[in-house]
C-alpha cells in the first residue's frame, strides 16, 4: 500500500514476518487480528465518508439508538460505545442539529435527558445500515462460509479467554 507521499505503508504483522523463530505465536496472532480489523475499519470509515458524508462514530451512535426506540441516556450510550460522555455529547449535538436525533427529558428527573432517533434519523440509519451490511459482506466474500463460521467460533473462544484473564487479574 502506498500513501500519497509515495512511501510504502507496512502493517506490524508484515514488519514482523522475518522475526526470529523464538517470537511468540500469541503476539503474531494478536497482530494478525489487529491488522485485519484496522484494514476493515479504515475501509468502512472511507465508505461512510464517501457515500454518506458521515463518520463511523455517528453511525455507531445511531445504531445504539436504533436498538432502543424509547431512547438512551448519554451515560448509557457512552458505556455501550466504550467512549467518554464528552465524545457522545459532541456526536449527539451534531445528530440533533441535522434532525436525526432528538433529546427527550426524563419523566421524573429533568436533569437526565434521553436521546432517540427521529423518523428522519430512522430512515437515514436504515439506508446506512443496509450499505454497511453489504460492505462487510463484500469484504468477507473471499472467506468461505465454513471458514467464517470457524473464525466466529474461535474468536468467541478468544473473547471468553480474555474475559476470564481479566476477571482473574481483577480478583
Amino acid at each position: 500500500m502506498t500513501p500519497d507521499d509515495g512511501h510504502t505503508v507496512v502493517d506490524l504483522e508484515t514488519a514482523l514476518a522475518g522475526t526470529p523463530a523464538g517470537h511468540k505465536e500469541d503476539l503474531r496472532l494478536w497482530l494478525r487480528m489487529l491488522s485485519s480489523v484496522n484494514l476493515i475499519e479504515a475501509e468502512v470509515r472511507r465508505r461512510f465518508r464517501e457515500h454518506f458524508g458521515t463518520t463511523l462514530p455517528r453511525f455507531d451512535l445511531m445504531a445504539q439508538l436504533d436498538r432502543e426506540p424509547d431512547g438512551l441516556t448519554l451515560g448509557e450510550i457512552s458505556r455501550r460505545m466504550m467512549v467518554s460522555n464528552g465524545n457522545v455529547t459532541g456526536l449527539a449535538a451534531s445528530l440533533v442539529a441535522d434532525g436525526s436525533v432528538e433529546r427527550r427529558a426524563h419523566a421524573t428527573d429533568r436533569r437526565t435527558q434521553f436521546l432517540a432517533l427521529t423518523p428522519h434519523g430512522r430512515r437515514v440509519f436504515a439506508r446506512q445500515s443496509a450499505a454497511h451490511e453489504g460492505w462487510i459482506a463484500e469484504l468477507f466474500a473471499g472467506v468461505s462460509s465454513r471458514d467464517r463460521a470457524s473464525l466466529h467460533r474461535l474468536l468467541g473462544a478468544v473473547k471468553t479467554g480474555v474475559r476470564q484473564a481479566l476477571n482473574e487479574e481483577s480478583e
